[in-house]
């Protein structure tokens, strides 16, 4: 299981040595992009909650995404995956959408096609959504083949619409099961008791949670920052033990305990 840790700050990608997450809302605006430190992994995430529930909709469309994705990738440097453009199935994404799950699944396969048809060599990541076990286990993955596109069969797939389930035992329960179909999954900000229950299960996973913990948290005695919301020192610590916490649960399961928590 690889884990991706979640940033708000691009130049983080120049700077870090550990698998990085970033949205394209971070790197969208940037006239000039960071280069990839050497050895550096990461991973580009398409925002998709944050542009529903805020505007109702993607303002941007595919032919433009797979344009920004392109510099991404040349600039950069390669990402080992990127999430298309998919319709998150929260009810807080259905309430301003005003569509069905159905809906929102269905545009999502739309998206992962065309995506795929703009860029073919780029390594899109295809996302099951739902909103109930069902909506993912049957009725997407169904969607998906009737499309043309077996699940199964790609390198990953992303699963959306989890990070904010309260109860993350069900949650657990269905990764194992979409698990067993033979799908290899990364968990979208998947909460932390969850992926310590799921750890086995997964390819990868990212999230951001350490930004959030950070703003409520002590300020570190040496540093001058109001909190360490935006700060480098504190992010690496909650990685290593958060995945000192999942090697506990699952020995030899992380793929990055250990050495890749340092800076360049």
């Amino acid at each position: 299981m690889r884990f991706f840790l979640g940033t708000h700050h691009p130049d983080w990608l120049a700077r870090v040595r550990v698998p990085l997450y970033v949205s394209q809302h971070s790197l969208s605006p940037l006239s000039s992009l960071p280069h990839l430190v050497d050895g550096g992994v990461w991973g580009l995430d398409s925002g998709a909650y944050t542009e529903l529930t805020r505007y109702g909709r993607w303002r941007l469309g595919a032919r433009a995404y797979a344009q920004l994705v392109r510099r991404y990738h040349d600039e950069i440097g390669p990402p080992c995956h990127i999430a298309q453009l998919d319709w998150p199935c929260e009810d807080e994404s259905l309430a301003k959408t005003g569509l069905s799950v159905e809906e929102h699944q269905r545009a999502t396969i739309s998206n992962g096609l065309e995506l795929r048809s703009l860029e073919p060599d780029l390594p899109w990541m295809l996302v099951l959504q739902g909103r109930r076990t069902r909506d993912y286990l049957v009725d997407h993955l169904e969607q998906w083949l009737a499309a043309g596109i077996n699940l199964r069969e790609e390198p990953i797939v992303g699963l959306g619409s989890i990070c904010r389930k309260g109860n993350t035992l069900p949650v657990a329960l269905m990764i194992s099961r979409l698990a067993r179909l033979g799908l290899r999954l990364h968990t979208f900000g998947y909460k932390t008791t969850g992926l310590i229950s799921s750890a086995a299960d997964i390819v990868s996973s990212d999230s951001l949670a350490w930004s959030r913990a950070a703003r409520w948290a002590a300020r570190h005695p040496r540093h001058q920052h109001g909190h360490c919301g935006n700060c480098i020192d504190y992010a690496l610590a909650w990685r290593a033990e958060l995945l000192e916490r999942v090697d506990r649960a699952h020995p030899g399961v992380v793929e990055d305990l250990l050495p890749l928590n340092h800076t360049a």
